[in-house]
C-alpha cells in the first residue's frame, strides 16, 4: 500500500497542496497587506490572490494527472512497406522499438524509468509534478510555471508587508517566525520557477527539448548534425506558434526529413 502511494505520486502532491494552503493561511493571518485590505472591508486583493492561488493549484494537478503522450502502441500502424512509403528511409533514422516496452518509439519519443512507458516528445521527467512532461502537457506546465511565478512572487511581496519591528532580535523572531519560514520557501521555489520558466520558454523557441539538450551527443537523429544544427527548428514565431497553439500529433519524422539534407 505504502509503496503504491510513494509510485502514484500520492506524497508529492498531498505536500505540495498542503505547503500551498499553509503558506496561503499565514499570509491571511498575519498583519499582511492581505489582513489589512481585509479589515477595512477591501476585499478585490484578497479575493483575487485567493483565485491566484486555486487556479496554480488547479494546473498542478491538470498538469500531474494528465497524460504526458504515452506511447501505448506501435506509432504506424500498418506494414513496414507503408512506413517506408511515408518516409524515406535514406536519410531519417529507423525508428527503434523500446528495449522496455518492445514498443516502435516515433522519433523524439523516449522510454521513462519512472513512468514505464515511452513519451512523445519526451521533455523529462518532473519530480515536482511526479510526471512526465512531454507533448501533451508540456504547454500546460508552462502555462502551470508561469501562472504559479505570479503567485510567488505576490506571495513573496505580501509576506515582507507582515514583517513587523521589534525591540530585541529574540522578540523580533518570534513575532515574525511563521512568515519568516513563509518567506524562505516562497523565495526558494521562486527563484526554481524563474529558472525553470526562462530555461522552458528558451528550449521551446528553439523547438529542442530538456532531454535533447542534454543528451544531443547520444541521441541517433542529432549526434550526426553540426552542433549549432537542429532539423526541428522552423524559426522562433513558428516555434512558439506552433508549441502553444497548435494541439495536435506530430510526425517528427516528416519534418526531419524535409529539414535535413538527403544523404547520398
Amino acid at each position: 500500500m505504502m509503496q503504491n502511494m510513494f509510485r502514484t505520486g500520492f506524497l508529492v502532491r498531498a505536500t505540495h497542496t498542503l505547503l500551498t494552503w499553509v503558506i496561503t493561511l499565514i499570509l491571511f493571518l498575519h498583519n499582511t497587506d492581505l489582513r489589512k485590505c481585509e479589515e477595512r472591508g477591501e476585499l478585490l486583493l484578497p479575493v483575487l490572490f485567493f483565485l491566484l492561488v486555486v487556479l496554480s493549484v488547479l494546473l498542478y494537478f491538470a498538469v500531474s494527472l494528465m497524460d504526458p503522450g504515452f506511447v501505448l502502441a506501435d506509432s504506424v500502424k500498418g506494414s513496414n512497406e507503408e512506413m517506408e512509403s511515408m518516409i524515406p528511409q535514406s536519410s531519417t533514422p529507423r525508428l527503434r522499438r523500446c528495449g522496455h516496452c518492445l514498443l516502435q518509439q516515433p522519433m523524439r519519443a523516449k522510454h521513462c524509468q519512472t513512468c514505464k512507458h515511452c513519451v512523445r516528445r519526451f521533455d523529462h521527467h518532473c519530480p515536482w509534478i511526479e510526471n512526465c512532461v512531454g507533448e501533451r502537457n508540456h504547454r500546460w506546465f508552462i502555462v502551470y510555471l508561469l501562472v504559479q511565478l505570479l503567485a510567488l512572487l505576490w506571495a513573496l511581496h505580501i509576506a515582507l508587508s507582515g514583517i513587523s519591528p521589534s525591540l530585541t532580535w529574540s522578540l523580533w523572531f518570534r513575532v515574525n517566525g511563521f512568515l519568516l519560514a513563509a518567506l524562505v520557501v516562497v523565495g526558494v521555489f521562486s527563484v526554481v520557477a524563474v529558472m525553470l520558466l526562462g530555461i522552458h520558454l528558451y528550449l521551446v523557441s528553439i523547438n529542442c527539448t530538456t532531454w535533447e539538450f542534454m543528451s544531443r551527443h547520444r541521441i541517433a537523429y542529432l549526434k550526426n548534425c553540426g552542433d549549432e544544427e537542429n532539423p526541428f527548428d522552423r524559426g522562433v514565431f513558428c516555434n512558439l506558434w506552433d508549441f502553444f497553439c497548435i494541439c495536435r500529433t506530430v510526425a517528427w519524422e516528416q519534418t526531419y526529413d524535409r529539414n535535413t539534407p538527403n544523404s547520398v
